[in-house]
């Protein structure tokens, strides 16, 4: 089957024209006349997916491997190591970041991942009514992402009531935010003061936690092809001690 095949699929369900101004999703290696025997879904290339990838590939992941501007493709680097091994095993790429998020991620995860109801989707942020102290909130996050620990900040408000979440890193969005608790990942500190002093209390899931259930769901769409899809689960780059 040739990418174009499904390149256009994928369009289809998850517009590319609708990712942000700063993101670069799309066919980032490969052409769209290339055949391509397997398709493998991950979060993240990685070398271990590369090397134990067949020839002849097509990888969809959720993170652009290429984000920046590249001069060159030598070295021994990340990206460039990645992107060469690639090209020698003839393995093309797209990536479905920002539209994908739009389209899929933040709504299965809320409704999935989360079992709240979504009461509204606003560009990148989708609201819930709820109805928790903020610590019970917090053990119900653990308990659905298998977590032992978690950052919080807690802006002393005596209920939840409204929760707004966003997958991946939504710090920047804070200031747009219309509720009582704010989950997403990635916060930085001046994020922190900025929700504690607005009293927006802040649940810290972290950016890998949220976004790994992507193969899966991207999985369920692709069934129509012919293709034999394997999912490949990315390493999260933290570890916790």
């Amino acid at each position: 089957m040739i990418i174009k095949e499904i390149y256009d699929y994928l369009d289809t369900i998850s517009p590319f024209s609708t990712q942000s101004s700063w993101d670069n999703s799309g066919l980032l290696l490969g052409s769209f006349d290339q055949e391509v025997n397997k398709i493998y879904l991950a979060l993240d290339v990685d070398m271990h997916l590369i090397e134990n990838a067949s020839e002849n590939s097509l990888f969809i992941v959720h993170h652009p491997l290429i984000f920046k501007g590249l001069k060159k493709l030598s070295g021994v680097f990340y990206p460039q190591n990645l992107l060469t091994k690639m090209i020698q095993k003839n393995i093309a790429l797209i990536a479905m970041h920002t539209n994908f998020d739009l389209s899929h991620l933040n709504a299965y995860f809320t409704s999935e991942i989360l079992g709240f109801k979504i009461k509204e989707q606003n560009e990148f942020l989708i609201y819930c009514d709820v109805d928790f102290q903020l610590d019970i909130l917090v053990n119900h996050v653990k308990k659905c992402l298998k977590l032992d620990y978690i950052r919080v900040v807690n802006a002393h408000q005596e209920k939840i009531k409204t929760l707004a979440i966003c997958t991946g890193s939504g710090g920047d969005l804070i200031s747009s935010v219309k509720a009582d608790c704010f989950l997403s990942g990635d916060f930085k500190y001046h994020q922190a003061l900025e929700g504690y002093h607005n009293k927006l209390s802040l649940i810290d899931m972290g950016h890998y936690e949220s976004e790994s259930c992507f193969s899966e769901i991207l999985a369920k769409d692709l069934q129509k092809f012919h293709l034999e899809v394997i999912i490949s689960v990315s390493k999260n780059p933290f570890q916790y001690f």
